[in-house]
């Protein structure tokens, strides 16, 4: 079977480390890379049997990008630390990363899994409830991969993993369980945002007043709509009304930056 390091970023994760180190049993190595946490993360860790890197913040992509480039197995699942792989995710995991073995003459290292990188799907807590459809579910994410065929990308957020080939979808859920409360969710949005705008901004992009008015529609219709996020009650509304505020906020965002680059000139 090929070794898998389970590679997390953390920083002031106390309340949430315990359940997502205690589903990475089945794991060969737990990586920890820490960016000064004041909590009770550290000790969390290493009472768990995880390896730890203290290090700066860099970023949400190159922060995970460095982390997957320490850790010691070339086969990284890269989770967060409010996450929670399900058994039966674990097990499909494991049979992926054995249905390798070598036969015959086959030399151990020239055995592989069919894919270089694997998504499956997250299901995302919210309001007390773990939504099923929307934004919310499956909320496919590729997070089980061979670090020598892809890497995380750039992005400060909304960073992803670029595979350099087809990628392979595993059955079983990553649980998202997230126990903040509305408030601190919606700061976190408001950052989010904030970067989201700040790199489209540096990366040329421009907005417009109809892009303002359009794209929290767009988002609305699709994932309330078309993909029924209606069906999770007021959760599932809450969670799509945010998530367009997000939206119009970013847009709003590159706006004002337009706005005072030109008065400036």
């Amino acid at each position: 079977m090929h070794k898998l390091s389970a590679v997390l970023i953390t920083r002031d994760a106390a309340g949430s480390l315990p359940a997502c180190l205690a589903s990475l049993g089945f794991c060969d190595e737990m990586l920890v890379v820490d960016a000064g946490s004041t909590d009770d993360t550290l000790a969390i860790a290493r009472q768990a049997g995880a390896r730890i890197i203290e290090t700066h913040w860099r970023g949400f992509g190159p922060q995970k990008q460095f982390a997957v480039e320490q850790a010691s197995h070339d086969w990284v699942l890269c989770i967060d630390a409010d996450e929670q792989v399900t058994p039966e995710l674990a097990a499909t995991i494991q049979a992926v990363l054995s249905a390798g073995r070598p036969s015959g003459r086959k030399r151990p290292e020239e055995a592989a899994p069919t894919f270089s990188c694997y998504q499956f799907s997250r299901r995302n807590q919210f309001m007390g409830r773990y939504l099923r459809h929307g934004e919310g579910y499956p909320d496919w994410s590729l997070r089980l991969f061979d670090r020598r065929h892809a890497r995380w990308s750039e992005d400060a957020v909304h960073e992803r993993v670029i595979a350099t080939g087809e990628v392979g979808t595993l059955a079983g859920d990553l649980l998202h369980d997230s126990a903040e409360s509305l408030e601190r969710y919606l700061d976190k949005q408001n950052r989010y945002s904030s970067l989201a705008a700040e790199a489209a901004i540096k990366n040329g992009k421009r907005s417009s007043a109809p892009r303002l008015l359009i794209s929290p529609v767009i988002r609305f219709i699709k994932f309330y709509l078309l993909r029924a996020g209606f069906r999770d009650g007021l959760p599932g509304l809450v969670h799509i009304l945010i998530g367009c505020y997000a939206s119009f906020a970013k847009h709003a965002k590159m706006l004002a930056y337009q706005i005072s680059s030109t008065d400036k000139k």
